[in-house]
């Protein structure tokens, strides 16, 4: 691996690259905060794709354009006097000494579930004029994220089940009452759906299963099988669309064995 020294100077080669690019690249002395936002988003779902393909170059390659955006906004806010790169990291520094107290102070945390405790705890203490530990939250995450991390937050202040047992307990709960609606055709459907869906997200934290990931899987699990059934079934003159379920089924079992 690469010394201290030649990472310190890989930054700042990325650092001169993009000053020239701002002053000399039409594109980028165009680019705002704002209009970088969505291509932000963009990268760091390529990156999720990478991470969950477990494609190490493509993870490398990725880190490389988020790094690349994290100095970018850095050097537009630098063009006001607001902050620049070096208010950033010392900013995420000063973060990480002052939330892990066990490590450069003298509070004692042994597992990670007590150190996951400390952060939110310190967070709350540090955010003048919020009341809620929720606000932490972004709005704009995806619903299944929110979940989990609205659940992460309540348990980092004490607020969640004592045991697994009690948590599939409220799933079968919600389970029942979902089922009770449906029956019903009645117009709470929708909303005891969602206690179903956090419910199961519950759950899953608990045994340790990310729902997000879980969810991708099954999705790219879907795609290849019907996928190929689609193929196989054109390849043996069958016409999607025109095939009885029983045909299509049949076809989905062998996609299964691949």
């Amino acid at each position: 691996m690469t010394s201290r020294k030649e990472k310190l100077e890989a930054f700042d080669r990325l650092l001169t690259i993009m000053d020239e690019l701002r002053v000399e690249c039409p594109w980028d002395k165009k680019q705002t905060i704002e209009s970088l936002r969505y291509l932000t988003i963009e990268e760091t779902y390529e990156l999720c794709d990478a991470i969950l393909e477990k494609d190490m170059d493509e993870i490398k390659g990725e880190l490389g354009d988020l790094f690349l955006h994290l100095v970018f906004y850095s050097r537009i806010a630098s063009e006001t006097n607001t902050f620049d790169v070096t208010h950033v990291l010392h900013g995420v520094c000063d973060k990480l000494v002052e939330r892990h107290p066990h490590i450069y102070g003298d509070v004692k945390a042994d597992t990670e579930e007590e150190v996951k405790a400390n952060w939110e705890k310190i967070k709350l203490q540090g955010q003048e004029g919020k009341t809620s530990v929720l606000q932490g939250v972004p709005k704009s995450l995806p619903a299944m994220v929110k979940a989990t991390r609205i659940q992460e937050k309540a348990r980092g202040v004490g607020f969640d089940w004592d045991h697994q047992d009690q948590v599939w307990d409220k799933v079968n709960e919600e389970l029942q009452e979902f089922k009770v609606e449906v029956d019903a055709n009645s117009d709470k459907m929708e909303d005891e759906f969602g206690d179903l869906l956090f419910s199961m997200i519950n759950y899953a934290r608990f045994i340790g299963v990310n729902p997000e990931d879980a969810l991708e899987k099954t999705n790219k699990k879907f795609i290849k099988r019907f996928q190929y059934l689609e193929t196989q079934s054109k390849s043996d003159g069958k016409v999607m669309g025109e095939m009885t379920l029983d045909e299509m089924e049949a076809y989905w079992e062998q996609a299964k064995l691949i």
